[in-house]
């Protein structure tokens, strides 16, 4: 047999191999080295060996030996190798196929599995059941619906719609794509399910912000028929919970999560941080992370950005200092949360002085994410020309560029700097990218400078666009129910009440100097876009009034709302805070505001 320059050369590297293992035992032979030995399966050394013995009995051509082979270097992520290999193979089988495609998504190139899928389905060998499930899962990875559906009708096609490997492949698969409602058709259809598939549907559920019906379905699972859930069943639960901001539902899942004894587990321990903090109470999040002896990256990130949201900058400095002292090393997330965290509390020197140490010090390479931290830690202490510098200079693509330019035109409509909004919302409107605050923001920008001609020009661009404003949504949750409010719209419980109250509360701001609010409330018809633009009006007031009614004075309000507050119902419910002696924490879709004695925990600064 003629051999190619790959295996050809293969003696030679394995000799340099077996040199290189020889010095390493004499460099480091210790107990600990012993102890960290992989296990022959997955070693480097053991595949090259083997490798060596099927060039040597002349076997590299049988199908079934190389299959093998190939399986280890993608197992070990030597996809080169295995690449090298498949393609020496006279006819690869199925069974090669699939394993070359697993190896791919295991390296990260899901992209490439699917064009070996494209090429196999053009080759007289048929894909199987595990086929068609390393199909799946990388749309899974690219989120790639069409070729997905594609996937979902070769399983069709096949006769595997009964398979549970594949149709529990196929819920992760759209619950990824963010079609859930397709997920639940799969998952219904499925005649045997396992808690694979249970845990596949409820996180398809949970990734989709539908907290509720991720819960409902985790009341559903039979533990007498699948057995007790596992640590990703729970996680997913929590996360559900984090969502949805139902912290009834997530102390329940948290009295799951002891009860099963994951309470320590890094992966739930993180979730819990995370659902605690969004739901507004941080102290919670303290309480679970202390109990973890030894926190791994994970836990500490989810509490350095739980911390970051409530503007305690201090704290994850604090957080990023212990977990280094404790040798447990940052990843690029736990520095977005850093500099997230020094943004909201203007920590600027430190924010800095962080971003250089990434490279430098960590080896982490700050991507557009963290540098978008940074155009709006600059852009929030009013240092709008470097912010728009930097900005300028970041290579992004779309979606990255959408949250860049967002960042710097939200920066400066707030200081006033139009020419610049101009720009980044121009950027945002080409690229199609967050039309609605784009045209709304620079609106406002001209508005703030008095030029209310280009303010109501872009507003009627806006209509003729057909772009309209996300309208503003609160909710609060009283005793086991939530109660959702929209903008302007009065269609709410105990109507006549809440309408009082705000009159009054509103007589009362304005003999402590309050200026935000419109004069009178609304009894009258009016568009509804009208509605909304009435400040009194707002979701998130329409919320706190009727928590107010609903709720003893002792109890402290929690409201969620879909976008960030605005400043006039900032400034008038620390204003109510004082009047009404009550505490309240509002979480918007930046962090949270924690109300008191006639201040915001954010300082203002937000």
């Amino acid at each position: 047999m003629k051999k190619t320059s790959f295996t050809g050369n293969l003696l030679f590297a394995l000799k340099n191999a077996r040199r290189w293992r020889q010095n390493q035992l004499t460099k480091f032979h210790s107990k600990t080295l012993h102890a960290r030995k992989p296990p022959e399966s997955n070693d480097f050394y053991s595949a090259f060996s083997i490798h060596t013995r099927l060039l040597k009995s002349s076997l590299l051509t049988h199908t079934t030996a190389t299959n093998h082979l190939i399986n280890r270097y993608a197992k070990l992520q030597e996809i080169e190798h295995a690449r090298r290999l498949f393609d020496e193979l006279p006819e690869p089988n199925v069974v090669s196929w699939t394993s070359l495609m697993a190896g791919y998504i295991g390296v990260g190139r899901p992209e490439v599995a699917l064009w070996l899928y494209g090429r196999m389905r053009r080759s007289a060998v048929l894909p199987n059941e595990f086929t068609l499930t390393t199909a799946a899962n990388a749309c899974s990875v690219l989120a790639d619906l069409r070729v997905g559906r594609g996937i979902h009708a070769h399983v069709e096609v096949f006769g595997l719609r009964g398979n549970l490997v594949v149709c529990s492949s196929l819920v992760d698969m759209y619950g990824k794509c963010n079609e859930v409602d397709e997920a639940r058709r799969v998952f219904d259809s499925m005649s045997n399910k396992n808690i694979v598939s249970w845990t596949s549907m409820i996180t398809a559920y949970a990734q989709s912000g539908k907290g509720k019906e991720a819960l409902h379905l985790f009341w559903e699972f039979d533990y007498s028929r699948f057995g007790f859930p596992n640590h990703f069943m729970l996680a997913s639960v929590v996360n559900a919970c984090s969502s949805s901001g139902s912290l009834v539902s997530g102390r329940i899942a948290h009295g799951a999560v002891i009860r099963y004894g994951y309470d320590t587990n890094d992966v739930i321990a993180s979730a819990l941080v995370d659902m605690y903090a969004k739901c507004g109470y941080f102290n919670y999040c303290e309480k679970v992370f202390r109990r973890i002896e030894n926190p791994s990256v994970f836990p500490y990130t989810s509490m350095i950005v739980g911390a970051a949201k409530y503007g305690l900058g201090m704290l994850s400095l604090e957080l990023l200092e212990e977990m280094i002292d404790r040798g447990v090393k940052p990843n690029d997330v736990t520095f977005l949360g850093i500099l997230h965290a020094c943004s909201h509390s203007g920590l600027v020197d430190d924010g800095l002085a962080i971003l250089e140490s990434m490279d430098k010090k960590y080896g982490i390479i700050p991507d557009a994410r963290h540098y978008t931290c940074v155009v709006d830690m600059l852009g929030r202490i009013g240092q709008l020309d470097k912010a728009y510098e930097l900005a300028k200079s970041i290579q992004v693509r779309p979606e990255e560029g959408a949250l860049l330019w967002g960042t710097l035109l939200s920066a400066s409509r707030l200081h006033g700097r139009v020419e610049i909004a101009t720009e980044a919302s121009n950027w945002l409107i080409k690229s199609n990218q967050q039309l609605s605050g784009a045209y709304i923001m620079l609106s406002n920008a001209h508005a703030m400078v008095g030029d209310w001609k280009n303010a109501h020009g872009l507003r009627v661009r806006m209509k003729h666009a057909g772009v309209h404003k996300a309208r503003g949504c609160s909710w609060i949750e009283i005793n086991n129910l939530t109660y959702m409010f929209y903008a302007g719209d009065l269609r709410c419980p105990r109507r006549n009440e809440l309408l009082g109250l705000l009159k009054e509360l509103e007589g009362k701001m304005k003999l402590k100097g309050y200026m935000g609010g419109i004069e009178g409330l609304v009894f009258v018809e009016v568009e509804e876009e009208g509605q909304e633009e009435i400040v009194s009006l707002h979701s998130e007031r329409l919320a706190l009034a009727f928590g107010l009614m609903s709720t003893p004075k002792w109890v402290t309000m929690r409201i969620m709302k879909n976008l960030r507050i605005c400043g006039a119902c900032h400034e008038a419910f620390k204003i109510i805070s004082e009047i009404v002696e009550r505490e309240f924490i509002v979480r918007d879709v930046n962090r949270f505001h924690h109300f008191k004695n006639g201040s915001c925990a954010c300082r203002d600064f937000w």
